[in-house]
């Protein structure tokens, strides 16, 4: 069967997908993988020969290897002899978000190391896909912060630690400096982060507060940028998804701000699996 390989070559972790035409000449996509390595031409190869041997895929299966990510301009050569060809990071952020979100409009957010939004629009066959901008607010900012502040650099130890912070040690709320409860917008809300640091402040809740920070300003922006196209769905994508709270605060912001923030299955492999769709797009 035809299949197209995706790769999103990162500094150290690579991730591919299949993307393969069944007998009733549908598109299915094989379950994607990851793997970490030192460098990314180590890093492309190690996940092209795990993925290809777990799926049992041939070489003469393969159509060609579409590859993004930063790590992508260090790939100049076919990859085994295949076409291989580099697609936008940004066009596989939104055509990604649209596969997995099964939305055909909205604000695909990609939340890596930095953090960036895309635009996407799916009208028949045409697909519009506009990079808004971005944030270096990210999962970098998330562990230089810890790992400064706190001496924890690993992202389980950091989820442990959150689990038992208490954000008003640390932020600044609403309700701390407004009595009004017909205010407009939740009590809850943070009006300053770190704008009530205590100094009885534990690490779990200056864990908490780093968390709750990074997540915050991501919602934000992608709530603006969702509100200037005059939508309500914004997809979360990255590998930010996976932890519960960073993921916990956007459940929290949709009642007060009116947006719908979906994570899809499979939302930390967006990227890649856009860059295999990219065979497809017009």
């Amino acid at each position: 069967m035809r299949t197209v390989i995706g790769i999103d070559i990162g500094g150290s972790t690579t991730k591919i997908v299949g993307m393969r035409e069944n007998s009733a000449g549908k598109t299915e996509m094989i379950d994607p993988i990851f793997v970490r390595a030192t460098d990314a031409i180590t890093s492309v190869y190690g996940a092209f020969g795990k993925f290809t041997m777990q799926n049992g895929i041939a070489l003469s299966d393969i159509d060609q290897v579409l590859m993004t990510g930063v790590g992508a301009s260090f790939i100049d050569k076919p990859i085994y002899s295949l076409p291989c060809r580099k697609v936008s990071e940004f066009t596989s952020v939104g055509l990604g978000g649209l596969y997995l979100s099964g939305l055909d409009r909205a604000v695909v957010v990609s939340m890596g190391t930095g953090t960036a939004f895309v635009y996407v629009s799916r009208e028949g066959e045409n697909t519009e896909i506009k990079y808004l901008g971005g944030t270096g607010v990210g999962g970098g900012t998330l562990l230089g912060l810890s790992k400064k502040i706190l001496g924890v650099d690993n992202i389980d130890h950091l989820e442990q630690l959150c689990a038992d912070g208490d954000l008003n040690k640390v932020d600044l709320m609403i309700k701390d400096i407004s009595g009004d409860e017909n205010f407009q917008i939740d009590g809850d809300i943070t009006a300053s982060n770190f704008g009530k640091l205590s100094d009885m402040a534990s690490k779990s809740d200056i864990a908490l507060g780093i968390a709750n920070m990074v997540a915050e300003t991501i919602a934000m922006l992608g709530i603006f940028a969702a509100r200037n196209y005059g939508i309500k769905e914004v997809v979360l994508t990255g590998n930010l998804t996976t932890i519960e709270p960073i993921t916990r605060v956007f459940n929290d912001l949709e009642k007060n701000f009116g947006v719908k923030f979906i994570v899809p299955d499979n939302a930390q492999f967006a990227t890649v699996i856009g860059a295999a769709l990219c065979d497809k797009h017009n």
